[in-house]
């Protein structure tokens, strides 16, 4: 039975879907003005092993993972490189999708983008002003009305009155309240806008996720996430928008993904400690990336350090080696499996809040009775077939495992020349020549390759 920790009630509850066997999923998505960084990353990992998930429970899941591609940064950025909006937003768009393939991030049903939508933003603005949640201010902004809606600060725990006093805004003649915030902004010049029965303009942020989520999945969502940092004011103030406009609860389940910090501190280009998704793909392995994200719970922080990635490569090595002599095995259809205690483990810690660190504790067991199955060639099939099948759902083990083991993003030697130095140490010790063929051993990994030995005589390698 899946339970899932609702942000807004701060406790797990069991999930019961709008519409039987029918899951809706909102979760918030980038504003593209940059190349996706490693936290963006690690939200997106999250939310797609998820989706993968409830897939794999034979759930119906509609998932929608929005792009904002309007907005103040976008448009400040296009005008410092001196491009248009819209060239700036699809460059930087493909390269997210360039990024999300590389991990191994799966295309979400529908991704919607704010510009695609000026027209329901509109409508849903001025269902917000017909209800008395909205005003057109004097110089053409359209804001929302805080103090109207009596449930305000209910998600982020926030005290309204409290907001007031910490309002970390300029007194502005034109809001009726320093808490107002814009749902449409009047257009200045040489800003792209679009027209609206308040004046040109474009929309304010928030607004946009409402109109797409109600137009994408209806007036209700069984579940919303996003990265911490949007419960407040972003999830709050969608909050606010929604069910004062649709007249009833937004969300039954929000989630929220817990930040990424760098060596324990938050990140930020002014440290110099900000990689986007390409920097760390350029060191690392992206199933390594992949697999050091889901090595935590969604919920609990994770460092990005050194020593962390090394400790992944490391695990995923271990899944690995113990698949290689089963690079031909295919993952095992879920059905067939539905009654191994592997599957049992890992269903049951998938369903206790998408627990992937628990999940993946269950995996390595796995591992170990596979190694230990090798002299039963039919259980040891077996047990590799469901070891893909629970990689597939968690998106690792993708790779060949031999190539995989002998992959690095940057090699110090090349496949070729190990190859080539294996042979010579080969022929070393059929001469007795054995101080050669330890002086090669002994070279390769001073080059970071280590040697493993077979009993029939072979001799495997893989990157340290």
């Amino acid at each position: 039975m899946l339970q899932i920790y609702n942000t807004l009630t701060r406790q797990k509850e069991i999930f019961k879907p709008i519409h039987p066997g029918k899951i809706s999923m909102y979760v918030c998505g980038i504003t593209v003005y940059d190349y996706c960084h490693i936290g963006h990353a690690r939200t997106s990992v999250a939310f797609d092993v998820i989706a993968r998930f409830l897939r794999s429970q034979s759930w119906d899941l509609n998932f929608v993972h929005n792009i904002t591609d309007i907005d103040d940064k976008i448009i400040r950025r296009a005008n410092e490189l001196g491009e248009k909006f819209d060239e700036l937003t699809r460059r930087f768009i493909d390269a997210m999708h360039e990024d999300e393939k590389s991990l191994g991030i799966l295309p979400p049903s529908v991704e919607p983008r704010a510009t695609e939508f000026i027209g329901p933003i509109v409508e849903f603005v001025t269902t917000l002003i017909e209800k008395g949640h909205a005003y057109a201010a004097a110089n053409g902004d359209v804001y929302y009305r805080v103090t109207s809606f009596k449930g305000y600060g209910k998600l982020s725990n926030k005290n309204i009155d409290e907001l007031l006093a910490g309002a970390r805004i300029e007194v502005d003649e034109v809001k009726e309240d320093a808490r107002d915030f814009v749902l449409w902004k009047a257009a200045k010049p040489g800003e792209p806008s679009w027209p609206s029965p308040w004046g040109d303009g474009r929309p304010g942020w928030h607004i946009e996720c409402s109109a797409m989520a109600k137009k994408c999945c209806g007036d209700q969502l069984d579940i919303h996430g996003g990265g911490a940092d949007l419960q407040f004011p972003h999830h709050e103030n969608e909050i606010a928008q929604s069910e004062a406009a649709n007249g009833h609860s937004y969300v039954n389940y929000w989630m929220h993904v817990a930040p990424l910090r760098v060596d324990g501190v938050k990140m930020s280009k002014s440290l110099n400690n900000f990689f986007t998704i390409r920097d760390v793909l350029e060191k690392y392995h992206p199933e390594i990336v992949r697999f050091f994200l889901i090595s935590s719970h969604y919920r609990s922080p994770i460092n990005y350090a050194e020593d962390n990635l090394i400790e992944a490569r490391s695990g995923l090595e271990r899944f690995y080696g113990a698949l290689r002599d089963y690079s031909d095995v295919l993952p095992l259809p879920f059905n067939e499996i539905q009654d191994s205690n592997y599957y049992k483990a890992f269903v049951e810690a998938m369903n206790d809040d998408f627990n992937t660190r628990v999940a993946l504790a269950g995996m390595y067991d796995l591992v170990r009775d596979l190694n230990n199955a090798r002299a039963d060639e039919k259980l040891a099939i077996n047990l590799a077939g469901q070891l893909k099948a629970l990689g597939l759902i968690l998106g690792i083990l993708q790779e060949n495992p031999e190539g995989f083991l002998q992959s690095g993003a940057s090699h110090l030697i090349s496949a070729e020349e190990v190859e080539k130095l294996i042979a010579e140490r080969i022929q070393a010790k059929v001469d007795k020549n054995y101080a050669r063929a330890d002086e090669i051993r002994k070279f390769l990994l001073s080059e970071k390759v280590v040697l493993e030995d077979s009993k029939t005589g072979g001799t495997l390698w893989r990157r340290e």
